[in-house]
């Protein structure tokens, strides 16, 4: 016989279920709120609370235990919001007549900048990539898994698609004849990617080889199938993977991770001019303000444009 859930988790699943209706959260999206919650509830549980009795006193403390374990103040600060969020869904549904949330700070911290990678760089772990496809005497899986992860960098480079977005795009993309495919993305929203020349010859290069070493994997529905849960490639392993060839192209690998591609997709397209409500749409962003964070490179180009063209520019050592 399965137990039945503890009023607390009752509570915590009942505001999951209402972020997935009403806000359309993604999977990825309601499982970090959940570890986050299971975190904050069990911590209430040892100081013999819940959350229909926690205070404002309680929230502090759990943050100064959380900040004492070594917690960033990123991850802090993220904590403390789906905390907040937890509580204003529980006073809107009468589960309590107050909100203790109301009255925390939160860490203060400057927004970072978003890690990016050059255009050489992106070329090179591209190339990396590929080395050795055409050696005989490398094994045909081998050079599978180079192909794969190849057509990987285009399209999350070319495309600036999230990472979930990415691994679960099915294999009809790569018969696309147009530049732009239809993406789902976050809250089962869709909108429209673009793919790339490069792109789309790596995803045939990619899928004639899938077909040739594991037919019975290229029939199914995914354009990267894997021997997984969801039937396709994992997160987890593309960024791995990565990482690996990040080190061999002699690019730090703490600097490369799927969504730095995603970075430099968006970064690059600024720089060489690009519309700032156009790169919204194509990264999906529901605010502006998310995409704003990316225009730290037109504040660098502005900079040299007025060095270099303004007729004062180049005054300063006069002065």
């Amino acid at each position: 016989m399965t137990p039945r859930p503890s009023p607390a988790a009752s509570l915590v699943q009942s505001f999951l279920d209402a972020m997935a209706a009403e806000r359309g959260a993604s999977r990825n999206t309601l499982d970090a709120y959940r570890r986050d919650l299971d975190d904050y509830v069990g911590f209430l549980a040892k100081r013999k609370r819940d959350p229909l009795a926690a205070t404002g006193a309680d929230i502090s403390a759990f943050l100064v235990a959380r900040t004492a374990a070594g917690l960033a103040p990123a991850s802090l600060a993220r904590r403390l919001s789906c905390v907040r969020q937890f509580h204003k869904h529980l006073y809107v549904e009468r589960r309590r007549d107050d909100d203790p949330s109301l009255t925390i700070e939160g860490p203060r911290r400057g927004r970072p900048l978003p890690k990016t990678l050059t255009v050489a760089e992106v070329t090179k772990l591209i190339d990396t990539a590929r080395e050795g496809l055409d050696a005989p005497e490398r094994p045909a899986r081998q050079r599978l898994a180079a192909l794969r992860l190849a057509c990987l960098i285009e399209l999350a480079y070319g495309s600036g698609l999230r990472v979930s977005e990415l691994v679960a795009l099915p294999k009809s993309a790569a018969r696309t004849k147009e530049s732009l495919i239809v993406v789902r993305g976050k809250g089962d929203k869709e909108r429209l990617a673009p793919i790339s020349a490069p792109a789309k010859a790596a995803m045939r290069a990619y899928r004639e080889r899938l077909a040739e070493v594991a037919p019975g994997a290229a029939a199914g529905p995914w354009l990267f199938p894997a021997d997984s849960e969801s039937g396709h490639l994992t997160r987890q392993a593309f960024a791995r993977d990565l990482k690996t060839v990040a080190a061999a192209a002699g690019i730090g690998a703490e600097r490369v991770s799927p969504h730095v591609l995603r970075h430099a997709f968006a970064s690059h397209l600024l720089q060489n001019g690009a519309d700032l409500r156009i790169v919204q749409d194509l990264l999906g962003h529901s605010d502006i303000s998310t995409t704003q964070i990316y225009t730290h490179v037109l504040d660098e180009r502005a900079k040299a444009m007025v060095r270099d063209l303004h007729p004062l520019g180049d005054k300063d050592d006069e002065r």
